[in-house]
């Protein structure tokens, strides 16, 4: 990881290193290294409130959804958490939380104090991923061409880097569910792990969903939170970013 983010290798050899990671599946240890190499290299915040939520998903489960992780944020500061969000442009999709934010007027930036003054007065901020981890340039326009998940899509919701002390976040794969509870069991923090067993990396009103914590697990059912079950074309993001932030 530190010498793919020092730009030690060129777009052929990355290509060749990711698509290597993406033949088989990576172990609790790898992508506790890579998520140190991240951190290592990331630059550091800290922001003042006794809970941080961060809310995020993997990506990469191929629906096309609307950003639901974005909104559900925007929901959750208006509750009285305090929101700490972080993201990215979309890379296997068509349009990730930062497109959704830039195309609605919200700019980014990582000046500590504007960031802790909107979390002060409405609850919310967002940590655009560039600006915190720079080194991640040397990666993204393969990341870009690639069009599919990498390990880049399992470490972003694992390298915010303003170290929120609590965590919802969805993820494609019942495997990934069991990767990221070790790791988030190793960095002790209060999470949440989602996953909707119709294949979606959040919370889905399609179909039962599976939950994860570090204090146990179980399945919810739409009729949980007293809907109706929805069709998976309920739930399509559009095929722009001006759709998706509509």
């Amino acid at each position: 990881m530190l010498a793919m983010t020092e730009g030690n290798f060129s777009d052929v050899q990355l290509a060749s290193i990711l698509t290597a990671f993406n033949m088989r599946p990576l172990s609790p240890k790898e992508l506790i290294g890579f998520r140190e190499g991240l951190m290592e290299r990331c630059v550091p915040i800290s922001l003042n409130s006794d809970h941080q939520l961060d809310l995020c998903g993997t990506g990469g489960d191929g629906k096309d959804t609307f950003n639901v992780s974005t909104l559900t944020a925007v929901v959750a500061s208006t509750m009285g958490i305090k929101v700490v969000k972080h993201g990215n442009y979309g890379v296997s999709s068509v349009c990730g939380s930062s497109n959704v934010l830039e195309s609605l007027g919200y700019e980014f930036t990582n000046n500590q104090d504007l960031l802790q003054k909107q979390l002060d007065e409405v609850g919310i901020c967002f940590l655009h991923a560039p600006l915190f981890h720079p080194a991640m340039k040397h990666v993204a326009s393969v990341r870009r061409g690639m069009k599919v998940k990498t390990i880049f899509n399992l470490l972003g919701p694992l390298v915010n880097p303003a170290l929120p002390s609590h965590q919802v976040t969805g993820v494609y794969h019942l495997e990934v569910m069991r990767l990221y509870q070790e790791v988030l069991n190793s960095i002790k923090r209060e999470y949440t792990i989602v996953h909707s067993l119709a294949g979606y990396d959040e919370i889905s009103l399609t179909s039962p969903c599976k939950l994860q914590s570090a204090h146990g697990k179980r399945v919810i059912e739409p009729s949980h939170f007293g809907f109706k079950t929805l069709k998976a074309e309920d739930l399509v993001g559009g095929q722009t970013v001006e759709e998706s932030a509509d």
